[in-house]
């Protein structure tokens, strides 16, 4: 997924690692849709952990032109270094953040799921059922004061079909996950808006780890190896909740019960 984000110093684009040509037609897509919206600003090119060719350099300067944009700066890696010199442009550094073996595996493995959720459902075929736990009487959840996740990545955006949000630590994403969408966490999943489309909390192995929404409505949740999918269309009765591993699978409650669980059941 690309993802262009204002900053006080102009703008910083962030290209998908492992799909470099593809970001670039969606960077070129959404600057044609406001063609002078961003005229005369300047712009930071953030390539993770990938090292860009110089044809790729080549090509987004030729995108960011077309709309009026400068580009000033690469940031990444230490390999991004010697690649801003050679282009005549500014570097900022950034923490080269590498997912372990077992992260990598599953995430490979959430994609397998993934195409398999699908295949079903293009086959017919019923997917896991929305699980609850017992209602119990209501109550109000214990506040608590807690210290904020210092790798917790912000986005105030919209995922669309396709795009994906990869994050080591928690995420937040102020705005909707659309169905076909996905966004993977090693930590917590906290969406203010629909989400639709597809997450996996603890993807490191964290089964205590959480997905909050206002609206949940997945294609498909996944918590450390704990899976589950539902046909969210239809539902009337959205209000926010949080999902979470409890007695062995995924159990969705209303945010509002939280609180009534003891701290051991949400990780057995």
């Amino acid at each position: 997924m690309t993802l262009l984000r204002g900053r006080r110093d102009g703008l910083e684009v962030t290209l998908p690692e492992h799909a470099l040509d593809a970001g670039l037609d969606q960077l070129a897509a959404r600057l044609a849709q406001q063609p002078s919206f961003y005229n005369g600003s300047s712009a930071v090119a953030n390539f993770g952990t990938a090292v860009p060719t110089l044809e790729i350099i080549g090509r987004l300067r030729a995108v960011l032109s077309d709309a009026g944009i400068t580009l000033r700066g690469l940031a990444g890696g230490s390999a991004v270094e010697e690649l801003a010199v050679n282009a005549g442009l500014l570097f900022e550094s950034r923490p080269e953040i590498k997912l372990s073996d077992s992260a990598r595996s599953l995430i490979a493995d959430f994609a397998g799921a993934r195409k398999d959720i699908a295949a079903r459902r293009r086959r017919g075929e019923a997917s896991v059922p929305r699980l609850r736990a017992e209602p119990k009487e209501a109550r109000q959840p214990a506040l608590r004061l807690v210290e904020a996740h210092p790798t917790a990545r912000y986005e105030t955006a919209t995922l669309r079909g396709g795009q994906a949000l990869h994050h080591t630590g928690n995420i937040v994403v102020v705005g909707d996950i659309n169905p076909g969408a996905e966004v993977v966490a090693t930590g917590d999943i906290v969406v203010f808006g629909r989400l639709a489309g597809i997450a996996h909390a603890g993807a490191a192995g964290d089964a205590k780890s959480r997905i909050f929404a206002v609206e949940l409505a997945p294609t498909q949740l996944r918590i450390a190896t704990y899976i589950a999918a539902e046909q969210g269309a239809g539902r009337r009765d959205a209000s926010p909740e949080v999902a979470l591993v409890r007695d062995g699978q995924i159990t969705i409650l209303a945010l509002s019960r939280l609180g009534e669980l003891p701290a051991a059941s949400m990780t057995t």
